[in-house]
């Protein structure tokens, strides 16, 4: 085994046994009201589970098949469940809740989430969200593709928070770096556009989209007017774990829709060569190279671009 793995190892360990114990303590508030912690997660996946089977419960939580067939006949026999067989197949059996089943899941939601409310009422806010962000990551690190997770909600909003501009500045920062191999002058390029945009912030003529997924920035674009007739788009930018789901092309057809609702007739915006993915949904979208030039002052040689597009709004609408 590599040596260098050892420092990890320690702390996952370390982490397991604290997290273990956070487990019991909940499994024991499970086993109060009659159930375990496996059984509760069995009773939820059936209630919430789309076409349920027991085949699917072993695949989803990774259990046992004979300690699921006990559970089941338990269940069934406390009228908690009950099966239906399939009308296509005869081998198969759904899996559902009955009434009073129901009733026993939602009455042990309740209780845990107030088992967990007490757990973190005593925290102050932030380290609340602290929390929730460190499960967060450890779910994303641990997964293989966590945007397709439907825990996992991407919402965009268009209403600037204090923050928000912090973290698109260190995005575009750790990103560029990790990919293009741009050095601090570019973050400092970057916290200068930014500077600039808040300095001459206006609602009617300016719009900047924020995506989040579990309260975490994961994306933007903007739109920044110069004219009544001319405007910028701007850092369009995606974190790598959110590409490859269209969310690119949502947040640049929300810019292109804004700024023909507020008529700017031309559209331009400045990349650089290599962001080959960006381009091609500029060009898909009407973009048009206009010019270039060389640029070396952010740590490696690359080839600026300024593209643009002319719309056929006519006439300001909003």
């Amino acid at each position: 085994m590599d040596s260098s793995y050892k420092p990890y190892i320690r702390a996952i360990r370390k982490f397991n046994r604290f997290y273990t114990n956070i487990l019991g303590l909940l499994d024991q508030h499970m086993l109060d009201s009659e159930f375990s912690l496996s059984e509760v997660r069995v009773l939820y996946e059936i209630g919430h589970m789309e076409n349920c089977t027991a085949k699917k419960l072993i695949e989803e939580l990774r259990i046992d098949s004979g300690y699921l067939s006990r559970m089941l006949k338990r269940f069934e026999k406390q009228n908690l469940t009950y099966r239906r067989q399939s009308g296509e197949d005869g081998r198969l059996y759904y899996l559902y809740l009955t009434g009073e089943g129901k009733e026993t899941l939602s009455k042990l939601d309740e209780g845990s989430d107030k088992q967990i409310y007490q757990m973190i009422d005593r925290l102050p806010e932030q380290n609340q969200r602290k929390l929730v962000e460190g499960m967060e990551a450890v779910k994303s690190a641990l997964t293989d593709n966590p945007s397709d997770s439907d825990e996992d909600p991407i919402h965009i909003r268009y209403h600037l928070r204090p923050g928000d501009i912090g973290y698109l500045i260190y995005l575009h920062g750790w990103i560029y770096a990790e990919e293009c191999g741009y050095n601090h002058v570019f973050e400092g390029y970057v916290c200068k556009t930014f500077y600039e945009f808040l300095e001459n912030y206006n609602p009617e003529k300016d719009r900047i989209w924020i995506a989040e997924a579990n309260n975490r920035i994961i994306g933007a674009i903007a739109i920044v007017g110069h004219s009544e007739m001319r405007a910028q788009l701007r850092w369009f930018i995606l974190h790598p774990e959110y590409r490859g789901i269209n969310l690119g092309g949502k947040l640049l057809q929300e810019a292109l829709n804004y700024s023909k609702d507020k008529g700017y007739r031309e559209i331009f915006l400045e990349t650089t060569e290599d962001q080959k993915t960006a381009i091609h949904m500029y060009r898909k979208a009407g973009f048009r190279k206009i010019g270039e030039h060389e640029n070396r002052t952010w740590g490696v040689h690359h080839v600026e671009q300024t593209y643009e597009l002319i719309t056929d709004s006519q006439d300001r609408t909003g």
